[in-house]
């Protein structure tokens, strides 16, 4: 595998010459860049020209990860051109976030033919309900096909979003590229880090990723009253206490859900997944420290059994509320990660809605407020 990086200014162009000599039927070009597609026409451009027959896929962001430092309103782009590793693109319309599970089974099926090792996914931050969409791509998956990706994100605005459809930035779409050969060299890792507060509550009325109420209240007024004068930058401010909820496929017994919305009219907040009526909450808030040690533990749980040296990229998807939260401190999580990762290898990476990694056993589901890693390399 032959590997680069790239990063693009408005300003500055491109910090180095894009390598048109790795374009191929078997290059993987992943790029991740500014809400504002609009800023990124000339870069895009660029790609498109240097690498007419390579396969693109991206999204956009709420801050660009590029090395140890964290950008925005650039792009970020890891082209991978692979001898023995063939790569299928994907991608789907989201007409509704209802049919997030149909349309995660269709794309499965799309690319499940022989071979399929690994499947890297983005999508649409707004529009999908992420859960149902990773029951609908792992159902439908070859039993050990690992899968990983986000959610795109819009900073903190939550209003629109982008992934890269035929080479072009498109609103609710979401897309996934397969990895298919016994080349395939993969790992993964996802860690969280916040702190239970509040006691325990019952999810007394929820439909899909929308939340009515807990302990038969309001949703919305009561997470409210927890929030206090931050209450008034709902949906943002809210990513600073996601919400718990019991799982026990969880390595740590938890599933973390992100808002994504909330209705005034009818006291309800939509998330980025389900929240299972019946179950048990608990909201969270963030610590420092935790944080980041959850960002080297991602890392040391990258299994490189089966890589002996070479190029190799990790991505890094990270969850915006992280980013709020850690502020200037937010590069420290980064710097955690590389700290943990092979001499020499290549990070990229971006702040994200939603971030999808395998659970405990396996099976992959959405998770937010965690450091999600990905690493590829060619065996």
């Amino acid at each position: 595998m032959l590997l680069s990086k790239y990063r693009y200014k408005p300003v500055a162009g491109w910090d180095s010459a894009l390598e048109s000599s790795l374009d191929s039927e078997n290059t993987l070009v992943i790029l991740f860049g500014a809400s504002d597609a609009k800023r990124l026409t000339a870069a895009l451009a660029d790609l498109c020209a240097a690498f007419p027959r390579s396969a693109l896929v991206g999204c956009s962001t709420a801050g660009e990860i590029y090395g140890p430092s964290l950008e925005d309103d650039t792009l970020v782009v890891a082209v991978m051109k692979f001898s023995h590793v063939t790569i299928r693109l994907a991608s789907r319309l989201i007409t509704d976030a209802k049919s997030s599970f149909e349309i995660g089974s269709s794309l499965a099926n799309t690319l499940a033919t022989p071979g399929l090792k690994a499947v890297f996914v983005v999508s649409d931050g707004l529009s999908v309900n992420g859960s149902e969409f990773a029951k609908g791509l792992s159902q439908n998956l070859p039993p050990g096909v690992v899968v990983t990706g986000g959610l795109a994100g819009d900073g903190s605005r939550f209003e629109t979003t982008w992934t890269l459809v035929d080479k072009a930035p498109r609103a609710q779409h979401v897309v996934a590229v397969g990895l298919y050969g016994e080349h395939v060299g993969i790992a993964h890792g996802s860690r969280g880090g916040w702190d239970v507060l509040a006691p325990q509550r019952e999810v007394t009325r929820a439909e899909g990723n929308v939340l009515y109420s807990l302990d038969g209240q309001p949703a919305l007024a009561l997470y409210k009253k927890y929030l206090g004068e931050r209450a008034a930058g709902l949906p943002a401010t809210g990513l600073l206490f996601p919400l718990a909820i019991r799982n026990d496929l969880e390595e740590d017994g938890l599933t973390v859900r992100t808002i994504l919305a909330v209705n005034e009219a009818d006291n309800s907040i939509t998330f980025a997944g389900d929240i299972p009526q019946g179950g048990f909450v608990n909201l969270m808030r963030a610590n420092f420290e935790r944080l980041i040690d959850g960002a080297a533990d991602a890392a040391s749980h990258l299994a490189f059994d089966t890589y002996t040296g070479g190029p190799l990229l990790t991505v890094a998807i990270s969850c915006i509320g992280r980013r709020l939260v850690l502020s200037q401190r937010s590069e420290d999580e980064i710097e955690a990660v590389l700290d943990g990762l092979p001499p020499g290898g290549t990070l990229i990476g971006f702040y994200s809605y939603g971030e999808l990694s395998p659970l405990a056993s396996g099976r992959c589901d959405l998770h937010n407020q965690t450091m999600t890693l990905t690493s590829f390399w060619e065996r």
